[in-house]
């Protein structure tokens, strides 16, 4: 939720960023829903896309190093 914030201080301080975020719950925007927010499901859906997180950033690196070598 704070990538936004983390990237501006970031860029303020002049560093080079490259972020992503991983959505891990609908928001619940009804106050009368029955629906409510659940931790449960933050941690369930985490551990479902921890590994395809983790090769979406290994293939990442990899280019950026591939292109790196080039420049």
């Amino acid at each position: 939720m704070s990538t936004v914030h983390e990237v501006i201080v970031a860029r303020h301080c002049g560093m080079r960023v490259f972020a992503l975020s991983l959505i891990t719950n609908k928001a619940v925007m009804d106050y009368d829903s029955e629906e409510k927010a659940n931790h449960e499901e933050v941690l369930q859906t985490g551990k479902q896309r921890a590994e395809q997180l983790e090769r979406l950033v290994s293939t990442i690196i990899t280019r950026l190093e591939h292109n790196n070598n080039f420049a």
